[in-house]
């Protein structure tokens, strides 16, 4: 297969990207567009595959460059897995050189464990913390403020 890996920050197609996720991450399913233009503009890097003028791999990271990073949203378009893509993709984004010193580098999978242990992640049971947020009307507080007494 003839594809190519960019590093696209900025520039991704999120209408491409958009599809991409409703056909290959049930995670990932009818993401809006306006959010994917935020989760790019605070990531770095962002890494795209392309055959042609195709997206057909997308993988992503955030990091403060020193510590931590996490590595988000590793997609590969069905008719591309098994062929090393995913891997190149992930690989890419670690020697990217945001992530390439980071002391530890995270990242989620509710399926693919076992592609990752074999790119070199390990299994870390004392980190595993979520904190889901739902969307919930919170009735502004009123604020009352003292003036000093004379």
């Amino acid at each position: 297969m003839d594809y190519r890996i960019q590093f696209r920050e900025g520039q991704v197609d999120v209408e491409q990207l958009q599809a991409l996720f409703n056909v290959a991450a049930f995670w990932a399913q009818n993401r809006r567009v306006e959010d994917l233009e935020v989760a790019i503009a605070n990531s770095k890097p962002v890494i795209t595959a392309w055959e042609q003028d195709q997206l057909v791999g997308f993988a992503r990271a955030t990091s403060d460059g020193v510590y931590r990073a996490t590595i988000w949203d590793v997609v590969i378009h069905p008719d591309y897995r098994g062929v090393g893509l995913g891997r190149r993709l992930v690989q890419t984004v670690l020697s990217h050189p945001h992530i390439a010193n980071v002391e530890r580098v995270y990242l989620m999978t509710t399926h693919q464990q076992t592609f990752y242990e074999r790119i070199g992640f390990q299994v870390n049971s004392s980190t595993t913390l979520v904190l889901n947020r739902q969307v919930v009307e919170v009735p502004a507080l009123a604020i009352a403020t003292e003036t000093p007494q004379s």
